[in-house]
């Protein structure tokens, strides 16, 4: 790969994914498959202001293992200087990027019970510091190939040719592989922020969505106090910072009112979980709450993320993404919800954004939790778009909308 553009990518995580703060300290995140890209990273991180940059290497063919060998006791803790690291972190805000190179099927086969109930009792420790943090900092979701995801994407490939494929894609779809990135970026920021606008002025109350190629009949309400939000977002306290959260990104989307859906949806991709690949699955809703899920592939892993806690059988997001995203003509399947869920409209189940209510910065989680936005430490999103979707929006009149047709954007 040009070594051009991959600087030009890392410099566009560093400045327009975080925009890093003079001094600021900055986390990576990452499997270590991509160190020549990392070094690079690092370095335009450094020269974006950054006062330290450090990595926490993560890699799935350990976590597997220890899965299979540790004892269910031991997989639970939070060891203490876990929970130092954890502290510092709420103490200091530093920017933070996850690398995503996953392998899509790097956890199959493991006992998904034993990791669920795992995870959940880490949570209990974990869940505090994540909510001091929670809308106090910079953090950007991006993406580098993996041999094994490369395979996954490309299977009849050879690895290396595979992998360079998939750096081309990533870079195409992330905005990364002109000239100029962070110019493209501002004027998609702007696109963006032009259809959230319009969403916002509606004083929207519901969405009814319809396909009949797929079966989707479904509604759910949405908070009065919501917004649609979409591209970058304002750091609360840093009016000059603004930051992407996701890189790629072709999403608009809001928090909805916990406890409100009814009907049922049916999935257009598959869905990565914990290593797990979910297959053509379906899920029905009642008073707000996931009842009843069917999967052809993974079933039982489906059953479980919607029963890790009291929320994570409710929805936390509402996006949409018009059928003509650049990610969906891309004519590839990422296998990855980075990617894939910038090519579909979709729903995420479990945790809620509260930063998608108006004047967010004022409200406690518990507060945000009281207006409507659910809590969950589980955030899963999954496909549902489709050529034919069709999205109505109920206003506060009651007046109705049409948002999307045919799976579009209908005119503004």
């Amino acid at each position: 790969m040009d070594i051009k553009k991959l600087r030009n990518y890392a410099e566009l995580i560093a400045k327009t994914g975080l925009n890093i703060m003079p001094g600021q300290e900055v986390v990576i995140r990452t499997e270590p498959e991509q160190t020549e890209f990392i070094e690079l990273l690092i370095e335009e991180c450094y020269k974006a202001g950054a006062s330290n940059v450090s990595i926490e290497w993560r890699f799935m063919p350990a976590t597997k293992l220890d899965i299979t060998y540790q004892s269910e006791e031991k997989l639970s803790e939070v060891l203490k200087w876990q929970e130092e690291k954890l502290k510092y972190k709420a103490e200091t805000l530093p920017a933070s990027v996850y690398l995503d190179s996953d392998d899509p099927d790097g956890l199959t086969g493991i006992d998904n019970a034993k990791w669920a109930r795992a995870q959940q009792k880490r949570y209990e420790i974990i869940k505090p510091y994540n909510d001091k943090m929670e809308n106090r900092y910079q953090w950007c979701v991006a993406a580098v190939p993996g041999k094994k995801w490369a395979k996954k994407v490309f299977p009849e490939l050879p690895v290396e040719e595979g992998m360079e494929k998939l750096w081309e894609l990533i870079l195409k779809c992330s905005r990364a592989d002109g000239e100029a990135p962070m110019e493209a970026w501002k004027e998609h920021n702007d696109n963006l922020r032009r259809r959230c606008d319009w969403l916002n002025s509606l004083n929207l109350r519901r969405l009814i969505y319809k396909s009949e190629s797929t079966g989707t009949d479904f509604n759910v309400g949405l908070i009065p106090d919501m917004l649609f939000c979409g591209g970058d977002e304002e750091l609360p306290g840093h009016d000059d910072v603004r930051f992407n959260a996701n890189i790629p990104t072709e999403e608009v989307f809001t928090t909805p009112m916990r406890g409100d859906a009814e009907g049922i949806v049916y999935s257009t991709m598959p869905l990565s979980y914990n290593g797990m690949l979910i297959e053509n699955f379906s899920v029905r809703f009642e008073k707000g709450r996931a009842v009843e899920v069917k999967a052809e592939k993974n079933e039982e892993a489906l059953k479980t993320m919607i029963s890790m806690d009291e929320g994570a059988a409710m929805l936390g997001e509402c996006a949409l993404v018009p059928w003509e995203s650049p990610i969906r003509e891309s004519g590839v399947l990422f296998y990855s919800t980075l990617f894939d869920e910038n090519a579909s409209c979709h729903l995420a189940l479990g945790r809620g954004y509260s930063s998608c209510l108006k004047e967010f910065w004022k409200y406690s989680p518990e507060e945000a939790r009281e207006k409507g936005v659910n809590d969950s430490m589980n955030h899963e999103d999954f496909m549902i778009g489709a050529p034919d979707l069709s999205i109505i929006g109920v206003c506060e009149d009651g007046k109705q909308v049409q948002i999307f047709k045919d799976g579009r954007w209908a005119e503004m």
